[in-house]
Parts: C-alpha cells; structure tokens; sequence
C-alpha cells in the first residue's frame, strides 16, 4: 500500500528482480484527484494519473484501488493476501492508521502467518501521526545543517536521500526476513523508521560529540571536507573540477606538478599542518586551477593519480559509458522508449526493461478474478464504493 517515493522506489527494486508487485491505492473519496498523489505531479507522460515524476518508481508493477476505510475492503485485502498466497505486504502511510486500515502486522499475519510485513514511517511506531516527508526528516535530522556553504543557509540535498534509504532499508529488511523464513517457516515484521534511518548515515559527524569537536566539524563546509585537506570544488579558465586529496602521498604527488609546486611548504606536508592552513591552502589551489582549462588539469591529475572528476550534469550522466549501457527501460503505450536510473547493483537475471506504470486502478478486476470473484461481483463492490478502477 504505496504512495509518494519512499516505498515505491523499494518495491521497484522487487520488480527489478522480476517479482509480481502489486500497489493498493485508496478509491475516491470526492476530495482531490484519486489515489496516489505523485501519479499528477510533473508534465504528462501518458494520461492525466501517468505523469513524469510518478513513472521511474512505478514501472513493472499491477496497481488496485481498495477502500480499506470499510471493513468489507479490509477482508477483500485479507482475502487477496491468502489467495494469491503474498509473501510481503508493505505500506508507508503513518502508524496510527495500520489498524484503522486493517493493514496492521497483528491483523495480516493472523489469516497468513508467514507473511512478511513491512512498513516505513517518519519516526516508527512509537510516534504515530508524524507524517514521513523527506525535506522534512532532512531538517530534523541534521542534513540541512550539514549541506550547503559554511557562510550560507541551511540546505537541502539535491537528491530525496531520506527516502529512499528508507526505501532501502524495506528491501534489506525484507531479504533478511526472506532468508529467515526459509529456516523458520515464520513471517517477521519489520519497522523502517525515516529519522532512524537518516541517523544511521551521521557516522562522520554525531560521534564527534563525544570526541570533544570544534562546532565547525559539524556544521556546514560548502564542497569542502571537514578532514582531508585539500579536497574542494576549485575553479578552472573554463568551469570547475573536484579534487580529493586522502593522503600526505597523495599531496606530494599533486605538488611535484609544476603547476602547484609554489602550494607546497614545510607546514603543509602532513594532514594535520594542512588543517591549519586550510583557507591559506584553498585560496593558493584556487590561484593556480582557475588559469588552467579543466581538461588540462584532469590529464595532469590523472598522470599523477589525484582522485579528481568534471564536474557533470545530468545529461551527462547519462551519456557516461559506465552509466549508459546499465540504463532500465520501459515504453510509453505509444511506443516510445524511455530511459530511466540503473538499477543499484547487477545482477544476473534482472529486470531492465520493465512494463510501463499502470493507471490508476488498472488491474483492480483482473486481480480480484484470480481470487474468484466474478465480473459480476466485481460491479456489485463497486457500486458499494469497496473497489475502483
């Protein structure tokens, strides 16, 4: 039971693995537009409930509208669940609505006990009405105030990070819950909390706490890194180019290029004299990088194997052979082909090209039927308002 990205972005990787994933949405309810609300944002892509953001987390999978407010939806869920003998239920809505729903762990594993449940919510069960948005974890989690220039505001990530580590955080769990059961015979539940999870990436920074730290190791740094020096975004005579230095090796060999000899001095031979003269040091490569084109300066790093990269746009990602020739597919029902992310790791047998998202209450009969109910008692529950689609 899905909406926004966090768990759609789980279960796409279940459908990258060529499972049968099947979304629940709700049935109208005669305030806004039906179902899951990323199904209208972005330009349209197909019709009106396929529009461009909802399309890369929602490829290969079914999708049905049930109305789970009513106790005659819940039993159909439960009915669903033990016919088409499911293996996992997952849901992202907020904890205080798993049993008003009828979606609650107790309730699912009762009619099938080995069933895998899975949920995501903003803080877990224990705080049931805060509502899971990723900017919002993102402020209450410290990354705002980890991201962004030391001089400047508090800044988002360019990517929903939070979400989909939690999104991450389903599919592990699951894999682990797969492989216990396979022992056991028993289902699991599994709680994915977004600021828990969020927190379990400050493994840079909160420890620091008790380390006695400076404030500026856990504030914002710009494109800086609070340790290694240099290691900065630094201006070329044509952009920009990032370069990393994690060594005293590594900085020997930057300053035997010519070009960054006049950078060197005794104090700055080791991290620690480096930390010292961090703005001295930024300000000194910045005088040298900016004469030099960016093409230039890459060549010199990678003769010298300083860890360097150009600074690319998305476009060109893409067009990144290491990217391009990993791209999932699917094709818009006019036959258009559209490339999408890459899945997260290779393997064999996955999925890349994958079936394009469905409407919104798609496969609502063609499921049920799998389950016995005939045409007929499928207009009979929709007439009563417990299916749509």
């Amino acid at each position: 039971m899905e909406q926004a990205l966090s768990l759609p972005y789980a279960t796409l990787r279940f459908a990258q693995l060529g499972w049968r994933v099947i979304r629940i949405e709700s049935t109208p309810t005669g305030e806004g537009l039906p179902g899951d609300p990323n199904r209208y944002i972005g330009g349209k892509v197909a019709d009106d409930d396929r529009r461009s953001y909802f399309i890369a987390p929602n490829v290969g999978k079914e999708a049905i509208a049930l109305n789970l407010k009513d106790p005659r939806g819940q039993a159909l869920l439960k009915k669903l669940i033990v016919d088409l003998d499911a293996d996992v239920f997952c849901c992202n809505t907020v904890p205080k609505r798993y049993q008003q729903l009828g979606i609650d762990y107790e309730s699912l594993s009762a009619v099938k006990p080995d069933l895998i449940w899975a949920g995501i919510s903003a803080m877990g069960p224990e705080y049931p009405d805060a509502p899971g948005y990723d900017p919002v974890i993102q402020a209450m989690a410290g990354y705002m105030e980890l991201t962004g220039p030391a001089d400047g505001p508090p800044t988002l990530s360019g990517v929903p990070l939070i979400d989909l580590k939690a999104g991450d955080e389903v599919y592990a769990g699951v894999m682990m819950a797969l492989l216990e059961r396979a022992e056991t015979g028993k289902g699991s539940r599994i709680d994915v909390s977004m600021l828990q999870a969020a927190a379990s990436w400050l493994i840079t920074t909160l420890p620091l706490l008790d380390f006695n730290c400076d404030p500026s190791e856990i504030t914002r740094c710009g494109n800086e890194h609070r340790k290694f020096i240099p290691t900065n975004v630094y201006p070329t005579a044509d952009g920009f180019i990032y370069m990393a230095i994690g060594s005293d090796v590594q900085w020997r060999r930057l300053t035997e290029i010519p070009w960054f000899a006049p950078v060197a001095n005794a104090v700055r031979a080791t991290n620690d004299g480096r930390v010292k003269e961090r703005e001295a040091i930024h300000r000194d490569m910045a005088a040298v990088t900016r004469r030099v084109a960016t093409a230039e300066i890459a060549a010199a790093f990678r003769q010298a194997t300083i860890p360097h990269a150009a600074i690319n746009d998305i476009p060109a990602v893409r067009d990144m052979e290491a990217v391009a020739r990993r791209l999932t597919r699917t094709l818009t029902p006019d036959g258009r082909e559209l490339r999408m992310q890459p899945m997260a790791v290779d393997m064999a047998g996955a999925e890349r090209e994958l079936g394009f998202p469905p409407r919104y209450g798609e496969h609502t009969q063609s499921v049920l039927a799998e389950a016995g109910f005939s045409a007929a008692d499928c207009t009979s529950l929709r007439e009563q308002g417990i299916i749509a689609g």
